[in-house]
């Protein structure tokens, strides 16, 4: 999965069972801040990548989210259940899942076979 597409996954993850608000979310891979900011309802995702400068966004209901990510040019699953989260990136095609605490999240990337952390 590309990096910048997890930290999307995370930032949308985090923002939807939060419901906290942030124009950054912290990658500890990269021991740095992804620029990636706007708007999250329980039906629309519509936010920018800084750092790609691109799109990534969708609609979804009932916690199950169909988004574009138009950096990678292909389409990502994801669905919510509780402070969870799991969804399939169909550019990389691979798996992930998670889980949200607070502000934080522990990613788990089928693609990359390890966890990745994140903090809003």
């Amino acid at each position: 999965m590309h990096p910048n597409t997890r930290a999307c996954v995370a930032y949308v993850a985090v923002r939807l069972i939060s419901q906290k608000s942030g124009g950054a979310i912290y990658d500890y891979s990269k021991s740095g801040y992804i620029n990636i900011d706007g708007s999250i309802s329980s039906a629309t995702v519509d936010v920018y990548d800084y750092d790609r400068r691109c799109h990534f966004g969708g609609s979804g209901s009932s916690g199950k989210f169909d988004l574009y990510d138009y950096g990678g040019r292909h389409h990502v699953e994801l669905k919510l259940n509780g402070a969870k989260f799991e969804g399939y990136d169909y550019g990389a095609k691979c798996f992930f899942s998670g889980d949200v605490n607070g502000s934080n999240v522990s990613f788990y990337d089928y693609g990359a076979s390890r966890y990745f952390d994140f903090s809003l």
